[in-house]
């Protein structure tokens, strides 16, 4: 399967992460150029809290108690939702998204250790995706933890999830670049 693809993305995803903002002060990570844009740490933190989401579902997949909907037995409702979820995440953001209020990042200023704890978790994600072998050789399919009735097969879910790593990297990146 692609787990070394997916596990290569995270790996450069991080060191993006890094090399762009390792250096900066914790004000410059929480710096907010207006009230509508995220700050890089905000970012960061979107990233780990969509990305654990995911986490409950595949603990339930290996014990045996996933319940899929309906909806995820029509095969082209599966590819459709894949396919428009892949899309809406590209890094290229020419159309601005609005997350779902359970992925929202934290409101408050965050610590300083962000990037650090980003890495450890983007440790944890690497090592989720390639533990699942087994699940994508069967082509399991799984709804989207915002929705229940967004149905996806977990393949295009890790296509979606690092991918819109890529997206908030260059979102944080445009940040930056006003913060210079």
């Amino acid at each position: 399967m692609d787990t070394e693809r997916w596990a290569t993305k995270i790996d450069e995803t991080t060191k993006g992460f890094k090399e762009s903002f390792g250096k900066l002060s914790p004000g410059q990570l929480n710096f907010k150029p207006n009230a509508q844009t995220w700050s890089i740490a905000q970012n960061i933190d979107h990233l780990m809290v969509i990305n654990q989401t995911y986490y409950p579902v595949i603990k339930t997949l290996r014990e045996g108690n996933y319940k899929t909907p309906f909806i995820a037995k029509l095969g082209f409702m599966v590819s459709f939702f894949g396919k428009m979820i892949l899309g809406s995440v590209q890094p290229d953001r020419k159309r601005k998204m609005r997350t779902f209020p359970i992925w929202e990042p934290a409101q408050s200023e965050i610590s300083a250790d962000i990037l650090t704890r980003f890495e450890k978790h983007q440790a944890e994600l690497k090592n989720l995706i390639t533990g699942c072998e087994d699940l994508l050789e069967k082509g399991t399919v799984i709804s989207s933890p915002a929705n229940k009735n967004i149905v996806y097969r977990l393949e295009t879910a890790f296509d979606i999830i690092t991918t819109h790593e890529q997206r908030h990297l260059e979102q944080a990146r445009e940040v930056l670049a006003d913060l210079k």
